[in-house]
């Protein structure tokens, strides 16, 4: 297995980093689809929500390590009493980025056609012998050949598969046969492996049971477990068994600015609590021409809001502060301006402010709200001019402003 460094141009790494961006330049195309689709009715979001983010890099000062983007959310969603904390830098073995983690190895795969763009390293497997060894290492207490050999033996029969007539024995609540590894998981083991969702995450067994010095094990593709009868099943840190294995750089590295991984980094903060609005309070039109926005406030309290359509250079929507003069649930406006004609038939939700034919009212003919659209009027999305008509009194303040 080798380990190559992250700067060159054409690395695992940075075309990580370009698969991310890739991804967040479509989520902001997809989002401004969005926004133009909800604008007619957008709400202007509280500061803090609108902008808060969570952090997509977190420090673990646990093993000085950092935790980043795809990694960080896998991680979170699994937990660390699953993945444990991270032991290693992200590193690229044989051209895919990899972040070893106590129980696990978690890696990058961003052309996975499914999408599933973390997989789960099989690092059980890499327990495996691959021959017998020509010379017995040494294994903590077991202190010469005798002793080792037994012991070695025991546990290479334990990645044999089970013959077939152990493999043909019906499955029952405490036993089971994996055919797709052709091993067996029994008892306090397969309790374990199905409540931390089986396959998904720990793989097949690749082992039998093996015992040592009282301890029961058993290797699985992505892990290995442990049992004694006082103590239950617990993870084996396998993870850190192999970057150990590998002379992985474990060296705790810096903080820098990086947040400490908390949770509470993901909660997004409380939307503000709105003031009510007095039940008798001045209810005005506000009309901003430089952001296209208008608002209702009612006793100063803003109480609705939404983007806007008004005059266009030439058929400039008067600034100044009006009346609402007269209102007509629907009218057909036609005539001459600036040598233009118009004829729009029953147009929605109409509200005079001037003597000169300028009114607030719905538009149903374009989306385009935010942008000057209009000869002179101001244009509303028809839902909210509904609402706008029915709330707005005769004779109510309409202040228009750049």
């Amino acid at each position: 297995m080798s380990v190559y460094g992250l700067s060159r141009v054409n690395s695992p790494a940075v075309r990580k980093r370009a698969h991310v961006r890739r991804n967040i330049l479509q989520l902001l195309a997809v989002f401004a689809v969005l926004l133009a689709l909800i604008a007619p009715t957008a709400m202007h979001a509280p500061r803090a929500a609108a902008e808060w983010a969570a952090p997509r890099t977190v420090y673990i000062p646990e093993t000085g390590q950092s935790v980043d983007g795809y990694f960080l959310d896998v991680w979170r969603s699994w937990g660390i009493a699953n993945l444990g904390y991270p032991i290693s830098p992200e590193v690229i073995e044989d051209g895919i980025i990899v972040q070893y983690y106590e129980y696990a190895r978690m890696e990058y795969w961003p052309d996975d056609p499914n999408g599933d763009v973390v997989k789960f390293g099989k690092i059980g497997l890499e327990l495996k012998p691959i021959t017998m060894f020509r010379s017995i290492p040494s294994l903590p207490g077991l202190e010469d050949a005798n002793q080792r050999t037994p012991q070695l033996n025991l546990e290479l029969r334990a990645w044999l598969q089970v013959d077939s007539k152990v493999a043909s024995k019906p499955d029952t609540a405490d036993w089971r046969h994996i055919d797709e590894t052709g091993h067996t998981i029994q008892h306090a083991f397969k309790d374990f492996w199905e409540a931390t969702g089986g396959a998904d995450y720990l793989g097949n067994p690749v082992t039998e049971e093996y015992a040592h010095h009282g301890t029961t094990y058993q290797v699985f593709e992505r892990g290995q477990l442990a049992w004694q009868p006082d103590a239950g099943v617990w993870m084996m840190p396998v993870g850190e068994v192999l970057a150990q294995r590998y002379r992985l750089d474990m060296a705790p590295q810096g903080q820098g600015n990086l947040p400490v991984y908390s949770e509470a980094l993901f909660v997004p903060p409380p939307e503000p609590v709105r003031p009510v609005a007095p039940a008798n309070g001045e209810r005005v039109i506000e009309i901003n021409l430089s952001t296209q926005y208008l608002t209702a406030t009612q006793g100063g309290v803003i109480v609705g809001e939404t983007y806007v359509s008004t005059g266009r250079a030439g058929f400039d929507t008067p600034p100044g502060t009006y009346q609402i003069q007269y209102k007509l649930e629907s009218q057909t406006m036609e005539g001459v301006l600036g040598g233009e004609y118009y004829n729009v038939p029953d147009v929605p939700w109409v509200m005079y402010f001037t003597g000169r034919g300028h009114a607030i009212h719905g538009a149903y003919w374009h989306n385009n709200f935010g942008a000057v659209m209009s000869h002179g009027c101001v244009n509303l999305p028809v839902g909210f001019a509904e609402w706008l008509y029915g709330w707005a009194p005769n004779g109510g303040r309409v202040d228009i402003h750049w």
